[in-house]
């Protein structure tokens, strides 16, 4: 039996499906995730297009941290979505809405509390948050 195809979307296809500024793009960007929303496709979104996309929007078109953050995670919520690492991209968007820190700091914490890694870092509000969140982890 063959192996359903999964796709990678990549940072221009989500972002011109969540900004809408081309509409011929966002048409066909729409029309794949709401495949991807029933769960009729299958997609991976990996952890440099969620950092990229972040970037993008917010420092494109100035979409805030907590509204940039909530539209991915809505997409990783999504049916078709494949992703082994779904819930450490959602925890690491969480984190970035709720804290000051970049989205690659975020994705190492969530990875690291997810998989109990040791992560090995001299930046200090990193390690704090780390230590956070392995405390509610815990508790």
């Amino acid at each position: 039996m063959k192996k359903a195809a999964r796709n990678l979307p990549d940072t221009n296809t989500i972002i011109r499906y969540l900004v809408a500024d081309d509409p011929a793009f966002h048409a066909t960007a729409k029309e794949f995730f709401d495949k991807v929303i029933n769960g009729d496709v299958q997609a991976i979104i990996l952890e440099s297009v969620i950092a990229e996309c972040i970037y993008v929007l917010t420092k494109i078109y100035k979409v805030p941290r907590d509204r940039a953050a909530s539209r991915l995670i809505d997409i990783l919520h999504y049916r078709g979505i494949a992703n082994e690492d779904q819930q450490e991209l959602i925890r690491a968007l969480s984190l970035f809405s709720e804290q000051g820190l970049d989205i690659v700091d975020c994705i190492l914490c969530a990875k690291a509390v997810a998989t109990g890694a040791h992560l090995f870092s001299f930046d200090a509000d990193l390690n704090k948050l780390l230590g956070s969140v392995k405390n509610d982890a815990k508790g």
